[in-house]
C-alpha cells in the first residue's frame, strides 16, 4: 500500500480516492463463467453493484473496468452504467490503469484497484490502494490494503461506494 494514502482501514482512508479501477470476473462476478450450447457467455452481476456505480460517479470519482478477457456481456454492462473506461483483453493491466489515470488526471496517490487474482498483484504496486475480496488469491490477500467483506459477485462495489462517500460525508442515508 502507498503510505501516502491514508490508512484504508478506517473509514477516513477512502475519503482520498478519485479513481478506482475494477477487475471484472471474480470482483463484480463470483468468478464463474457459464458458456451456452450455441457458444453464448452467461455471467451474473450484481444488481446493487450498478447502483454503486453510478453513486460513485454522480460524487466525481472516476470508474474502469480492467479485465484479461474480452466479453461481449462485459461491453454491454460498462454501456448500460454508463462506465467510460473499459480495458477488455489487457495481459498487462499495469499499462491500462497507467492510462486510465492519465486519461482522468487523477494521481497514483489517490487511486485504488480491486482484483482477485495473481494478475492483479503488479497492480497493486502502481496505485494508491490495493483492494481484495476475501475469496481472493491467498498472496493477493497479503498484499491488500483493504479486504472487502462482501465476496466477488455479492456487493464489492455497493460496499465500496457506501464507505467512499461515508467517509467523504455524503451518504445520504443514515
Amino acid at each position: 500500500m502507498n503510505p501516502s494514502l491514508p490508512d484504508a482501514t478506517e473509514p477516513t482512508g477512502f475519503a482520498a480516492l478519485d479513481a478506482i479501477s475494477f477487475d471484472v470476473d471474480g470482483v463484480l462476478t463470483d468468478g464463474g463463467i457459464t458458456y451456452t450450447d450455441d457458444g453464448r457467455e452467461l455471467k451474473t452481476f450484481n444488481v446493487q453493484d450498478g447502483a454503486a456505480f453510478k453513486m460513485l460517479m454522480r460524487a466525481g470519482v472516476q470508474v474502469a473496468l480492467i479485465t484479461g478477457r474480452n466479453s461481449p456481456v462485459v461491453s454491454r454492462r460498462a454501456d448500460e452504467l454508463g462506465i467510460r473506461y473499459l480495458y477488455q483483453g489487457q495481459e498487462n493491466k499495469v499499462a491500462a490503469f497507467q492510462d486510465f489515470l492519465q486519461r482522468t488526471g487523477v494521481t497514483r496517490a489517490r487511486s485504488a484497484h480491486v482484483g482477485d487474482d495473481l494478475a492483479d498483484l503488479e497492480l497493486f504496486e502502481h496505485c494508491g490502494l490495493g483492494i481484495a475480496v476475501p475469496n481472493g488469491h491467498p498472496q493477493i490477500l497479503k498484499a491488500a490494503g483493504y479486504v472487502t467483506r462482501q465476496a466477488g459477485g455479492q456487493g464489492v462495489v455497493r460496499e465500496l461506494c457506501e464507505l467512499l462517500l461515508r467517509a467523504r460525508g455524503v451518504w445520504p442515508w443514515p
